[in-house]
């Protein structure tokens, strides 16, 4: 039988280490927690589970942190977690098959909760996190698997609350800057340093790497759909609305069938009409539009992007249009549709109109 070992690196991680550890406890052969400097209970939690933990000089650089961390580990295969992730659907027997396959990487799901204008919201991600020995990390920062073998979703899903936490953009952006200026014209640190802007409300900044990236990526590179969209948020935060008018004509073609990219167009064109309605009021229906077309798609299993955009969140907002069109008996329908997934938002906007 195959085994497979977790491995992380850590610091400072005694908020979440136990959870982290109690989630995967049943689904790993050992633990190899590498500690890059904690100063509170971090390596005594990972010791108490029996975790073989290793100490490592802080060098600025994750993949080094990564590597060191997997050269410790003597098992077929590994599974790369954050202190910040626990395992919350999926166990052992559900990847056996996998486990004996040595030709791919698996990749788990990941929801990530993050606070979106005051309200909770979930981003789903599939990444790449169970890789056979002798496959390693590059990139300082935003680290990536080094290995071009295909990847295959397994049914392990994980949760993770680390971009609740604050100074995480802060910390990263000046590594990134450093790969940037090491490789300029690399896409994924453009994105990354123009995330990270955004993320500390630096927009005008992070434009300036966004149209980098727009210039540079490649539409089949799987951070490509986050990057555009991101980028188009942006320029609506900056008002740029004839710019992202522009982009949206271009990458519809591509983009079109994600529910997040609908829903973008959606909040879009709404901003669009209310920036200046005269000029733009042709624009009106794309409103409802692309809302509907975000409940056609739906919530499609394994693709990544804002839990909501194909569900909930999409009823809501097209409730709030037909209700500030008139159309109270449709915006009834669809804050009830929304309310169904228990959306506080919608039940709160019910319980008002009724």
């Amino acid at each position: 039988m195959k085994t497979l070992n977790l491995v992380m690196i850590v610091k400072n991680e005694e908020r979440c280490l136990e959870r982290c550890l109690t989630s995967v406890n049943d689904l790993v052969d050992d633990m190899i927690i590498v500690d890059t400097g904690s100063e509170d209970s971090t390596k005594q939690i990972a010791l108490a589970f029996g975790a073989k933990v290793f100490d490592y000089v802080w060098k600025n650089d994750f993949s080094d942190a990564r590597n060191f961390a997997l050269s410790k580990s003597e098992s077929d295969w590994n599974l790369i977690l954050d202190a910040d992730e626990c395992l919350v659907q999926g166990n052992r027997h559900d990847i056996l098959k996998f486990l004996d396959n040595t030709d791919s990487l698996g990749a788990i799901q990941i929801k990530s909760s993050y606070m979106d204008n005051g309200e909770l919201s979930y981003g789903i991600d599939y990444m790449t996190r169970i890789i056979p020995k002798n496959i390693y990390f590059s990139g300082k920062v935003h680290e990536q698997v080094n290995s071009k073998l295909p990847r295959f979703p397994l049914p392990l899903n994980f949760e993770h609350d680390g971009y609740i936490m604050p100074n995480k953009p802060e910390r990263n952006l000046p590594i990134l800057f450093e790969e940037l200026e090491r490789n300029p014209n690399d896409c994924y640190f453009l994105y990354q340093i123009a995330s990270a802007l955004v993320n500390m409300k630096r927009y005008k900044e992070a434009i300036n790497y966004y149209e980098k990236f727009y210039d540079l990526a490649d539409s089949d590179s799987n951070y490509y759909k986050k990057g555009i969209i991101q980028y188009i948020y942006t320029l609506i935060e900056i008002e740029s609305f004839e710019k992202a008018l522009e982009i949206i004509g271009v990458v519809k073609p591509i983009l079109q069938e994600y529910a997040d990219f609908n829903f973008l167009c959606g909040i879009f064109y709404m901003k669009l009409i209310l920036f200046d309605i005269i000029k733009y009021q042709n624009y009106l229906p794309m409103i409802e539009k692309s809302y509907l077309k975000c409940l056609e798609i739906g919530e499609v299993p394994q693709q990544q992007g804002v839990l909501g955009c194909g569900s909930f969140k999409a009823s809501y907002n097209l409730g709030t249009w037909y209700e500030a069109s008139g159309n109270l008996k449709s915006a009834k329908r669809y804050y009830e549709l929304s309310a169904k997934s228990g959306y506080e938002t919608a039940i709160k906007r019910l319980k008002q109109i009724h």
